[in-house]
């Protein structure tokens, strides 16, 4: 792992500019949020043999029946998250290949990542460790149950699709606090952004979206 970030060179880096570009074609707008993506080496977060395609807006499979989300959806979901400014503590559901919480990390103070399948959460860790982010902390758990522990969170990403919103999760929102999550069945899903209001949740519908659905359990392979 190690060796593939050591091995980052030029031609990383203009595809990664030609990932930005497109970024900012597709409107995403959050400056802080393109410098972080065009500084992350999402190719360490794939298979080798899919480094290739790494910087394509397209989703990869990442084993175990999961995908880490095309780079559009990064940027999307977490713009959404920040646009009302910096959070201090984010809850991440589904850690999968580490990519997003890698972006997060670089964003906000404190990531909290809960991931249901162990290998996955092992393979993620150690690419945040060649990364040196040290402000995350990481839990093999179903994400359903969010993590009481640490709530309240100013912000929770959500990176699988539930049939309804999981109402643990809004309850460890922060007065103020932002959820952002796809919700559905199959491919008829809508991205949502749900703010944590004194008079009840303010929900918004963003656009349409296609995940892996929110399976509840853990696993251990």
């Amino acid at each position: 792992m190690k060796q593939r970030f050591e091995g980052i060179g030029m031609t990383s880096r203009r595809t990664r500019e030609r990932m930005i570009a497109r970024l900012k074609e597709q409107r995403i707008k959050n400056q802080a949020v393109l410098d972080v993506m065009l500084a992350t080496p999402r190719h360490i977060f794939v298979e080798e043999a899919l480094e290739s395609r790494a910087y394509d807006d397209m989703p990869l499979p990442i084993g175990y029946n999961q995908t880490i989300s095309q780079p559009y959806i990064v940027a999307r979901m977490t713009e959404l998250l920040l646009a009302k400014g910096p959070l201090d503590k984010v809850l991440e559901i589904g850690t999968g290949s580490g990519y997003q919480t890698a972006v997060l990390a670089q964003l906000v103070r404190m990531v909290y990542t809960v991931e249901r399948i162990y290998p996955l959460q092992q393979r993620a860790r150690r690419c945040l460790q060649d990364l040196h982010l040290r402000n995350v902390r990481m839990k093999h758990s179903d994400g359903g149950w969010g993590w009481e522990d640490y709530a309240p969170f100013d912000g929770i990403i959500v990176t699988a699709a539930p049939a309804e919103i999981p109402p643990v999760l809004l309850a460890q929102l922060a007065p103020g606090g932002v959820l952002v999550i796809p919700v559905g069945d199959g491919r008829d899903q809508i991205l949502q952004r749900v703010t944590r209001a004194e008079t009840g949740n303010i929900v918004e519908n963003i656009e349409p979206v296609v995940f892996v659905p929110l399976l509840p359990g853990v696993t251990e392979g």
